[in-house]
């Protein structure tokens, strides 16, 4: 616990105040930015930046000619502050209209940090804070670097804690006025992440939306393909791999002119996928590690433990035998026989719906398309048989509880 003083003791609403040490440090490590307070020569500032926790220290830094650092280049007193708003409270009447929220005031003495080593440290949790583990996959500051910028240690020492969390507290003749009352929940979510240009590697783990299970792309290892989580660093590789005019023959968008027109259709991709739509991947070739092309599962129903298969596109391959095994393993057939062609078919119902993947495969019956996609699946070892049978009839095939776990 953290000793109350004279600042920090409220004045009103002592309840929601607290000097819990961990419930303070929960709340400066959830927190992106805090709002730092001092003196300048010209009069009292308020301004935002980023920060990061060691211990009981909290560390801020700028460039060594901004106005904080200017002004605290011998150190001096600073509060600083952090919120993070959970919620809207409206209430039938507008005094009432509040926030839910957690809050943190630290009153404290700020000094410079010379030390290199704590100076490097400090950076190192700075990156870190932003996402866990970047300092290691990243370049670290150089000498010139470092020393353009001047890093401020605040020592949390008087340091309280305020929060409000609940529902709506109206004025009990207000109950049975006709209006909406309730709360609006907030929260900071993170989107899908936009690649530099040139970038080569996949979006760290990290980065990428959190969801269900059933949403989470996992490496799938098959006899023919090895599944990995589609990301716009694969666009060269699928440019190269789909640029022909039979595979794009079939597909409901144009041929694509150029690596950034891939990259753009995988960015909607993404987007899908984070929207709960569509779970992408790329395919390679499990003999060689190529890319050959891609597939989704849309949509994932966590509901009812299924999965369609869809918008499977496989490129041209160089060996025929290897080609036609590729298609019976991804449940599509060759436009042409003898050509090694695969195209995609767009088999939207992979296992309900038979009769339209029946409509895209001439001449095949619909329990025969079926049939493939499971297969497909089983080769992928995303199925398992039933021989109790359910709802669907004897033997169904079903889906394990967390599907992707299956690598």
């Amino acid at each position: 616990m953290y000793l109350a003083t004279e600042r920090t003791t409220p004045h009103r609403l002592a309840e929601r105040v607290s000097y819990d040490r961990a419930a303070a440090h929960a709340i400066l490590d959830e927190a992106y930015v805090c709002h730092l307070g001092f003196t300048a020569p010209d009069g009292p500032r308020v301004l935002p930046t980023l920060f990061a926790r060691i211990g009981d220290v909290l560390y801020v830094h700028g460039s060594t000619g901004s106005g904080p650092m200017l002004a605290l280049r011998g150190g001096g007193p600073v509060c600083l502050t952090v919120t993070l708003l959970d919620g809207l409270v409206l209430a039938r009447s507008q005094f009432h209209h509040s926030a839910n929220y957690r809050s943190v005031v630290v009153y404290a003495t700020a000094t410079v940090v010379t030390d290199e080593a704590e100076r490097r440290q400090a950076m190192d949790a700075l990156v870190d804070k932003v996402v866990p583990g970047r300092s290691t996959e990243t370049r670290p500051p150089s000498g010139r670097e470092l020393a353009a910028t001047a890093i401020l240690a605040v020592p949390l020492s008087e340091v309280s804690v305020k929060a409000r969390a609940g529902g709506v507290a109206d004025e009990p003749e207000d109950y049975a006025l006709p209006h909406w009352a309730g709360v609006v929940p907030l929260g900071l979510v993170r989107g899908v992440p936009s690649p530099d240009a040139g970038v080569a590697v996949a979006v760290p783990e990290p980065l990428r939306p959190a969801g269900s299970p059933w949403l989470s792309p996992a490496v799938l290892r098959g006899h023919h393909v090895v599944l990995e989580p589609l990301d716009v660093c694969h666009a060269a590789d699928l440019f190269a791999a789909l640029d022909d005019a039979e595979v794009h023959r079939y597909l409901p968008r144009g041929r694509p002119g150029s690596v950034d027109d891939v990259a753009a259709t995988i960015a909607d991709m993404l987007r899908e996928h984070a929207a709960g739509v569509r779970v992408p991947w790329v395919q390679r070739s499990a003999a060689t590690g190529e890319v050959v092309g891609t597939t989704s599962y849309c949509p994932p129903d966590e509901a009812n433990r299924s999965v369609h298969i869809g918008s499977t596109v496989l490129g041209p391959h160089r060996d025929q035998h290897r080609g036609q095994a590729a298609a019976d393993d991804a449940g599509v057939r060759a436009p042409r026989r003898g050509t090694g062609r695969v195209a995609d078919r767009r088999a939207q119902p992979a296992l309900a719906g038979g009769d339209r993947a029946a409509g895209r495969h001439p001449g095949r019956g619909a329990a025969a398309a079926q049939a493939a996609r499971r297969r497909y699946l089983a080769r992928l070892g995303l199925l398992r048989h039933d021989r109790r049978g359910v709802a669907g009839g004897e033997g169904a095939a079903h889906l394990p509880a967390s599907p992707w776990r299956y690598a």
